[in-house]
């Protein structure tokens, strides 16, 4: 794109477009979430007003309004209304020396769990959000495209809570990223997450079908929550106890949580309507007990994605061994109930 022969010679270049323009989506578009289509096509503008003019109903799909998370299905027709996007000058300039020592700096802390060709699949340290937003510059995926220039396409093919550390799946080819979307949304995976609860969790001898409906909504400041709500969609979490543990103040519980949907903030929130919060939760929790006890983080790491590899057809279990906050939390808690995770 050339610059404006008209403009001063250092400003921030950037276009208009004059006019709503609706685009179809082909088939190399098809499976993206809305949000992330947009993004894409709107580099240069602030993630923010992406998102806003998605909830303003100003971007529509199939003439009706859709949420981020909308998956675009080939033939969809997307409303994309008139916003200033940045010439490439402009988007150069976010790769600036600081940030690729930061990116590189969050790499070093990512190990590299499973690669080839089609998946890049990494062990995500807690604190770090998987892609960039309000006040979060670099994410997972920003860092991985500033540190593997080489990678021409690499889209997450689901999330983790900013808090939340643990096994998270990329995709190098878009056909890798559809397939996987298909086995998530017919049920194929496996996505398993350790977590420790307050409370001594009192299972029995069958694994807990926790099926609580959850509705999401906004805060006023815009923040996003969720809570379970019988009008909400069906969400079930099995959930199973691996050993309790006590001292004379409190008592928490290590535990096992396969995801049979993958609802946001689904395990947090069915956790908590079961009376079990998960230690250092700031949106769910206990603040009370969590700082009785000295909660350094969100007490939630997904331990293993079970797929079937969209390229080989292999059966894959990709796993991330128990975090050392998890070990170094529950040696201040002697064992109540035996340990059952071998069984």
């Amino acid at each position: 794109m050339k610059p404006d022969p008209v403009s001063k010679p250092k400003a921030a270049q950037t276009k208009a477009p004059a006019a709503v323009h609706l685009q179809t989506i082909g088939p190399e578009e098809a499976g993206q979430r809305l949000d992330n289509y947009l993004l894409r096509w709107a580099k240069g503008v602030p993630k923010s007003h992406v998102y806003r003019i998605i909830r303003s109903g100003e971007v529509r799909v199939n003439k009706k309004r859709a949420e981020p998370t909308t998956r675009l299905i080939e033939g969809d027709v997307v409303r994309l209304p008139p916003v200033r996007i940045a010439e490439p000058s402009q988007m150069a300039a976010v790769n600036t020396a600081q940030t690729k020592s930061r990116a590189r700096g969050y790499s070093d802390k990512m190990p590299i769990l499973f690669g080839d060709e089609a998946l890049l699949i990494v062990d995500k340290p807690a604190g770090l959000a998987v892609h960039g937003g309000s006040g979060i510059a670099l994410g997972v995926i920003e860092t991985l495209r500033i540190t593997r220039p080489e990678l021409k396409f690499l889209e997450l093919v689901h999330r983790l809570d900013r808090d939340t550390s643990g096994v998270l799946l990329l995709a190098k080819k878009r056909s890798a990223l559809v397939e996987l979307h298909r086995q998530i949304r017919e049920g194929q995976t496996d996505k398993r997450y350790y977590l420790l609860a307050h409370g001594e969790i009192v299972q029995g001898a069958q694994v807990m079908q926790l099926k609580y409906p959850l509705h999401k909504y906004l805060l006023p400041n815009g923040e996003r929550r969720v809570r379970v709500d019988p009008d909400g969609l069906p969400s079930h979490t099995a959930l199973r106890v691996i050993k309790s543990m006590k001292r004379e103040d409190a008592a928490i519980t290590l535990a096992e949580a396969q995801l049979k949907t993958g609802r946001t903030h689904q395990i947090r929130v069915h956790l908590q309507k079961l009376g079990h919060a998960i230690l250092g939760d700031d949106k769910y929790g206990f603040e009370d007990l969590d700082k009785l006890i000295k909660s350094k983080r969100l007490y939630l790491h997904a331990h293993l994605a079970g797929f079937t590899h969209p390229r080989t057809g292999e059966k894959m279990r990709i796993e991330s061994p128990l975090p050392s906050e998890f070990a170094a939390m529950m040696k201040n808690f002697p064992p109540l109930t035996q340990d059952v995770s071998s069984e």
